[in-house]
């Protein structure tokens, strides 16, 4: 980990970084620590590939808010959205809470396996990591993952290994409903409102 004893803000970041602290009131930086985390662990994809956040990242961020670095560990190691370990250049993250789990998301971590994926690991290229995490907030539309930034939901095994197939090919899948819904939308469009004013 020394090797990121140091980490920086790019000028951008530094920037940013001075705004967000910025919204908070004197005395109060501290409640800036979830965004800068956030942003840290941003910087780090940009600089190296791979998103996450090494102890001396957040021992950087923790001394810019004045806040102990075991304050800030505590707060990246609570919160799923912080990687405490390289991931994969793909994150994927298959939602198990009970809509999900209903509605298939044991199909979806199956294709995951057969494409070689083991939950709570790396692929030996370095291109996944699979995680089994709580709600993504998309229940309306489950089964649903979020690879990176992007939500995947209404997935069935066949459009999770088509995806899968996408990523590790160089291309980006369509992110949000693989059926066409439009938010949370029945399935098959609304049945009231019809017309957006």
């Amino acid at each position: 980990m020394s090797e990121f004893a140091d980490f920086a803000w790019t000028a951008d970041n530094a920037a940013e970084a001075q705004r967000i602290i910025g919204l908070y009131p004197k005395g109060r930086e501290g409640s800036a620590v979830m965004p800068l985390l956030w942003l840290a662990q941003y910087q780090m994809r940009e600089q190296t590939g791979v998103a996450w956040l090494p102890v001396p990242v957040i021992e950087y961020v923790a001394a810019q808010i004045g806040m102990p670095y075991i304050r800030a560990y505590e707060v990246a190691s609570f919160y799923t959205m912080y990687n405490l370990k390289p991931v994969g250049r793909f994150h994927i993250q298959v939602c198990g809470t009970t809509p999900c789990m209903l509605r298939g998301s044991d199909d979806i971590m199956q294709a995951c396996r057969d494409k070689g994926m083991v939950k709570g690991g790396t692929t030996p290229d370095g291109l996944f990591t699979l995680s089994e995490v709580e709600c993504l907030g998309a229940c309306a539309n489950a089964p649903m993952v979020q690879i990176n930034d992007d939500n995947f939901e209404d997935l069935t095994h066949e459009s999770m290994t088509a995806i899968i197939d996408m990523l590790a090919h160089g291309e980006m899948p369509k992110a949000g409903s693989q059926i066409g819904r439009t938010a949370s939308c029945p399935e098959g469009g609304p049945t009231t409102l019809k017309e957006t004013v």
